[in-house]
Parts: structure tokens; sequence; C-alpha cells
């Protein structure tokens, strides 16, 4: 038998033996970086939460701050409401007091002229006379009765005519007047102060 021989395989030259300490590539980088950038994110949140919350409270502030002046503008209103619902029912009374004492007022100062009239009626058939100079006393104290009571008479004869005071209801060309002459008064007026009563009807020339 043929005799084999071993055939030495010469050893390889084996690689150079790594270092203790791993090479630091891309991704152990950023391995190691993550969790910085994880707390910094944590910060973040955390920073943004307590910004969040003290804005909420300032929101809050205004609010109850707004609320309470809203409630102070309703309660100046509702009184500003009843102080001119007062105000109104008071002037409602005091208008119709001032009223009723001028009518009062007015009946007052008649009444010694209906009286005078009354008593000089129970005469007139007696004597006529007397009964018609009774009455011409009454009407020229009639005058100072009226003026008591801030009214006086408008219109009379010779004056001139004006539109504001007189009614003209008749007219006549006479050259013995000027023109616009009141002629005749038909019917007094009447002036309360400066307010007119009554126009006067008159009769007017030219």
């Amino acid at each position: 038998m043929t005799e084999e021989k071993e055939t030495m395989v010469p050893e390889t030259e084996m690689p150079a033996e790594h270092s203790a300490e791993p090479e630091e590539t891309a991704e152990t980088a950023e391995v190691q970086e993550e969790p910085a950038e994880a707390d910094k994110g944590k910060k973040d949140k955390k920073a943004d939460v307590k910004k969040l919350k003290a804005e909420l409270e300032e929101l809050k502030k205004a609010l109850e701050e707004e609320k309470q002046k809203a409630a102070e503008a309703n309660d100046k209103y509702l009184r500003v409401c009843a102080e001119y619902d007062n105000f109104r029912k008071r002037t409602q009374k005091e208008k119709e007091t001032a009223y009723g004492e001028a009518v009062a007022d007015t009946i007052k100062g008649l009444l010694p002229v209906i009286d005078n009239l009354q008593y000089a009626s129970k005469y007139g058939n007696a004597d006529p006379e007397k009964f018609a100079e009774g009455v011409k006393l009454i009407l020229d104290k009639l005058p100072e009765t009226l003026e008591k009571m801030h009214i006086k008479p408008v219109g009379a004869p010779g004056e001139t005519f004006d539109p504001t005071y007189h009614n003209a209801v008749m007219h006549e060309d006479n050259e013995e007047y000027g023109e616009n002459e009141i002629m005749d008064v038909l019917q007094s007026g009447y002036l309360y102060e400066d307010r007119v009563i009554r126009y006067a009807m008159v009769k007017v020339a030219n």
C-alpha cells in the first residue's frame, strides 16, 4: 500500500486581535445623543406646561375682573332705571298736583266776581239801574282779579292789528283810521303771561 503522506497545511496568518475597546460608530453616537435630547424635550415640555398654566391663571384673573365690572355695570344700570322710574312717577304726581292747584287758584280768584253777580241778580228786577251799575262795578274789578292770575286782555280800538294776538273777522275802508288800525273789538282776547288763551276778534280798517 502506498503510504499516505500527511500534507502539512501552513498555518495562515491569524488577523491581529481587535483592541479591547470597540470602535465608535455613527449608530453608537446616535444612541448616546438620544438620552440628552430626551432630557431636553422633557424640560421643554415642562416649561411649556408651566407657561400655559401661568397664562391660564392670568386669563382666569382677567375673566373674574371682567365679571366684577359687568356686575357693577348691571347694578348701576338697575339703580338708574329705578331712579328714573321714581323720577317719572314723582314728576307725574307733581304735575297733577300743580294742575289741581292752578285750577283751584283760578276758581278762588273768580269766586268774588261770581258772588257779586249772584248778589246783583237778586235785585235785577227791582231796580234795573242799580243792577246795571253793579254789573259795571264787577266788570271794572275783573281786570284786577285777572291780573292776580297773570291773565291780561288783548285787543282794543286804536291798536294796530297783530295776527299774533288778533283775529280779523271784519274789514272796512275808512280814511278816518290808519292802516291796519283796529276799529272795534267784537270779542276780547286774553293772554296768560306770554301765551295766547284766546285771540281777540276785531274789525280792522284799511
